[in-house]
């Protein structure tokens, strides 16, 4: 057998990594491990320095195991290096990834490890973690006298071999020695439950937790807090070092902790939130854990809430006078024994407990039996409050109504003690945030310390000014903005139970009922009011139509007012009042003086400059002001309280129609008016307008009327006198015989003639037309009518020296002809041409139509002007063309007559304007058809359309005023 031939070099670097990894799996001394590691780098690999460090993740700290040096001093190899942000060695134990550094001397990040490359001249470095999976379980440090940190491949592979072995090996003893060192808590806490089902009294019971704990846990103290609501403060109940403490001791240690001390602390026990505070390490904020630790006088603190029905009783506390990290098993074996605790805790107040359940079923079960009662409302609500106050020990029961129209919450209930003040403020609305709280609310939301929280933080200013402290709040209704909220205050900081909350829910929802029938009440007594104030009103209209009763001189106004007035209770109601075409209003009170209302009854008020009337004049509808607004002139005959409110609105009927007054309603405070009292005062005010201007309108119909009727009984008197004389002088002028002279008896028989024809005419007319028009049927040829008619003109024609022409009657006036210089029977065509045209219908009434358009003619008319008449036959269709909207001409084959005449002269833009058929008129307005000539005119349009005639005005483009007139013609045949 021959020799065995020397292995290769590549062959040697493998048998030992065989060997290397071989010997870290079987070893289970971390030190061993550690040396055997450091051998082989020193054997493999040129490196000077060489160093190894185990990483402790809590502290975040490295230790030095050891390593190799140029001059073999490892002392301070195995000192402990603490971690510093941006360090190189914290960057590779974070990060989990090799580093390298060409010139470790250079590096400014590695402060400690630059010197001592300094001092062994050490220049590339390799920093690798000792990692398994995710976890860094420590770093090797290699450093050459080379500049730079490459490695061969195979170098790279071995090294990197060798380190993740030894970091398998390192995680897997330090999971054998965490389980061999962690503690079970499950026996001792059945062995403490076990102890406390053989104890009866509560402290006994709470004496073996804390001991029990204290046991297990090893802390230097161990103590039960507990938490009274009233004064919202904890105080030790039980400890290790002092047993049986009450809340009244004077030691330290059972001296209250607030929960305004505690703050963040408390809130974490109230949501069932273990808070461990260790080193370097806190459940809570870091400026909190400091302040916390010294309250309490430790270093290290480990509580767990004890919680009863979702309300906080109070909490166990582990307390270390030392640094120190809390395990899970300490804090799951604190967790557990105070829920143990909650469960004996809840056995101590079982009695008390069910008694006050079964008093608030009985609460809320009166409070149900009350608003079904006949019961007043406001009696149940006093009830209700008061045992509501008692059994929460509060200082005010609040019940808010939300108002739409001014946005805002209004309390419309209120009970408190005897010496504290009513609540007179109103609350904004909820803003969006503190809305979706009580939209998703299923009991009442609970406002502990109203200066810390920020809640309904609208609200606060006015509470707290109040005195207010603490608060509960719930919903009374459902609506999307509730409209009902109920408010309980407390002058202190408190904390209420859950069962405290659930039983507001109840009587909340129980007083929503009380709200709505309130609501449905106030509703039907303001819509009844209304119906009263309608009806009174009716009866007002009723009487001014009885002739029979005697009103006296504005008592029917005054009435209505009163009734207005009743529907906003307003004390104060007055009526400016002016009639059309006046300067100044007459004040007209409607409710009587009142002594904190001052009214000059006997004033003048100036419509145009009182700022009241103007702004009434220009609002639509009704107009609310405060005292403020008022100027000073008003002032002067008008004076209301300071925090007195006023509405005005004026007597509007028509938009074409004049005001005639100004409703003024006072009350001596601002208050809200709802809705639906303000719509029924404005119709009452707007029926009273129409009233008002129907009585004008009946009162200026019937005055006008009684001076008709007296005129026609003087002229119709005096007719019967003329025509009585008339009969008498023919009687005697036929006694007396006719003249012998032919001459004169022809004249004398021709006047007789017309004597008698006067007379004969004169007795038609006061036989049938005494109180009436009698509309007759006669037919006379135009060109008669119209010689009738210039004949009455003719000195009227020459005293204005004014030429007249005449059209379309087949024989023409010429232009040039004066009526001063010929006859006006030479204008008008022979007996031959005459029968040409003919009208039908009343002739003396046409005739007396035509007259007084010829008359108003010639007083328009200009010295010297001229005046034509146009004449032309029309039939039914060109009547139509002509004048489109008439309505007097009906559609058959009637032929009539145009009859127009025109003139130069001035005639004012509103009399033609009023004098159009489409017109609307206000009675009351002042208007140019009331009097002459307006009036002759109007009189004669309106006779024309009984007659089956019609009659326009207008003014052509040239200035000429032109009067038509349409009358019927007859045919040949007729």
């Amino acid at each position: 057998m021959g020799q065995p031939q020397k292995p290769i070099v590549g062959e040697q670097h493998i048998i030992s990594l065989g060997r290397i990894l071989q010997r870290l799996r079987d070893e289970d001394n971390v030190d061993v491990l550690i040396e055997t590691t450091i051998s082989y780098l020193k054997e493999q690999f040129d490196y000077k320095l060489i160093w190894i460090a185990l990483y402790d993740r809590l502290n975040h700290i490295l230790f030095g195991k050891g390593g190799v040096t140029p001059d073999n001093d490892t002392v301070f190899l195995r000192q402990r290096v603490v971690l510093n942000p941006g360090d190189l060695l914290e960057q590779v134990v974070i990060q989990q990834n090799p580093l390298g550094v060409a010139d470790l001397q250079t590096e400014i990040r590695a402060a400690e490890w630059r010197k001592v490359a300094q001092k062994f001249h050490i220049k590339g470095t390799i920093l690798l973690p000792i990692r398994y999976k995710d976890r860094c379980l420590g770093l090797l440090l290699l450093g050459s006298e080379r500049w730079g940190y490459l490695l061969t491949g195979e170098a790279k592979a071995r090294l990197m071999m060798v380190i993740g072995e030894l970091g398998a090996v390192l995680y897997q003893n330090e999971m054998d020695l965490q389980h061999k060192q962690t503690k079970r808590s499950d026996e001792p806490l059945l062995e403490l439950l076990e102890n406390l089902r053989t104890l009866t009294n509560l402290n006994q019971r709470l004496e073996a937790a804390v001991q029990g704990t204290h046991k297990f846990v090893s802390p230097s103290r161990t103590n039960i807090y507990w938490f009274e609501r009233e004064g919202r403060y904890f105080w030790c109940r039980m400890s290790n070092q002092l047993v049986k403490l009450d809340r009244n001791s004077s030691s330290q240690q059972a001296a209250g902790m607030t929960v305004q001390d505690l703050s963040d602390f408390y809130y974490a026990l109230t949501v069932n939130q273990i808070v461990s505070i260790g080193d370097a390490r806190s459940s809570l904020k870091s400026h909190f854990t400091a302040k916390l630790l010294q309250r309490l006088n430790v270093r290290s603190l480990l509580a767990a809430p004890i919680i009863w029905q979702k309300d906080l009783v109070g909490f166990l506390a582990v307390e270390s006078n030392e640094p120190r990290i809390w395990t899970d098993t300490d804090k799951n074996f604190v967790q557990g024994v105070a829920g143990l605790i909650s469960l004996v805790a809840s056995t101590e107040s079982m009695e008390s407990t069910i008694k006050q359940i079964q008093e608030d079923a009985q609460l809320t079960s009166q409070v149900a039996q009350g608003i079904y009662s006949e019961h007043d409302l406001q009696e149940t609500l006093h009830s209700c409050a008061k045992r509501v106050l008692a059994r929460l020990g509060a200082t005010r029961f609040l019940l808010l109504q939300y108002n739409p129209e001014q946005n805002n919450y209004q309390f419309i209930y209120q009970n408190q003690p005897y010496n504290r003040r009513s609540l007179t403020f109103t609350l904004d609305t909820l803003k969006e945030l503190d809305g979706q709280l009580l939209q998703r609310s299923t009991q009442a939301v609970e406002i502990e310390n109203l200066d810390e929280d920020l809640r309904f933080f609208n609200w606060r200013p006015l509470l707290l000014k109040n005195g207010v402290r603490s608060l509960l709040i719930c919903k009374c209704t459902h609506e999307h903005i509730p409209v009902a909220l109920l408010v309980i205050t407390h002058e202190t900081h408190r904390s209420s139970t859950t069962l405290e909350k659930e039983l507001l829910w109840a009587v909340g929802q129980q007083i929503g009922v009380i709200v709505r029938q309130w609501q449905l009440h106030n509703r039907t007594t303001q819509q009844q009011k209304v119906s009263q104030a309608f009806e009174q009103c009716l009866r007002i209209l009723t009487q001014s139509q009885n002739s029979k009763i005697e009103v006296k001189k504005k008592h029917l106004e005054r009435t209505a007012l009163e009734q207005i007035a009743s529907i906003l209770g307003c004390p104060l109601a007055v009526l400016l009042s002016w009639s059309p075409n006046e300067s100044w209003a007459e004040i007209i009170p409607g409710v009587p003086d009142n002594s904190q209302f001052g009214v000059f009854s006997d004033a003048s008020i100036p419509i145009q400059s009182e700022a009241l009337i103007q702004w009434a004049l220009v609002t639509e509808s009704y107009l609310t002001l405060k005292v403020d607004d008022l100027p000073p002139e008003t002032r002067k005959w008008l004076n209301v309280p300071n925090k007195g409110q006023i509405l005005v609105m004026a007597l509007r009927t028509n938009a074409d129609y004049e005001n005639t007054g100004v409703v003024l309603l006072a009350d001596y405070q601002e208050r809200p008016w709802s809705e639906q009292s303000l719509s029924a005062t404005a119709t009452l005010i707007s029926q009273l307008a129409w009233w008002r201007r129907e009585k004008q309108i009946t009162r200026l119909l019937e005055s006008t009327t009684e001076e008709l009727r007296q005129l026609n009984w003087y002229k119709h008197r005096r007719l019967e006198e003329i025509q009585r004389i008339t009969a008498l002088s023919l009687k005697q002028i036929h006694d007396l015989g006719i003249p012998t002279n032919e001459l004169t008896q022809m004249r004398y028989q021709l006047l007789l003639r017309q004597l008698d024809h006067t007379a004969t005419s004169m007795s038609g007319m006061l036989k049938l037309e005494q109180w009436q028009l009698h509309i007759s049927w006669e037919t006379m040829p135009i060109a008669s009518l119209l010689k009738r008619s210039l004949e009455r003109i003719e000195n009227l024609l020459k005293q204005q020296k004014l030429w007249l022409g005449i059209h379309g009657l087949g024989q023409q006036i010429e232009a040039e002809e004066s009526p001063k210089n010929s006859s006006l029977a030479k204008g008008v065509p022979s007996s031959s041409s005459q029968s040409a045209m003919a009208i039908a219908g009343d002739i003396v009434k046409i005739e007396l139509v035509i007259h007084e358009l010829l008359v108003t003619a010639c007083n328009r008319s200009q010295t010297g002007g001229r005046i034509d008449i146009w004449c032309r036959r029309l039939d039914t269709s060109k009547i139509l063309d002509a004048n489109p909207s008439s309505s007097t001409v009906e559609a058959d084959h009637q032929t009539s007559l145009e009859l127009s005449i025109t003139y130069n002269g001035a005639i004012e833009p509103q009399l033609l304007t009023e004098l159009h058929d489409n017109t609307p008129k206000d009675v009351l307005a002042h208007s140019n058809l009331d009097q002459p000539p307006g009036l002759h005119l109007v009189i004669c349009q309106n006779l024309m359309q009984e007659l089956g005639g019609e009659l326009n005005f207008y003014q052509l483009p040239d200035n000429r005023v032109v009067s038509r007139l349409l009358l019927p013609l007859i045919g040949h045949d007729s």
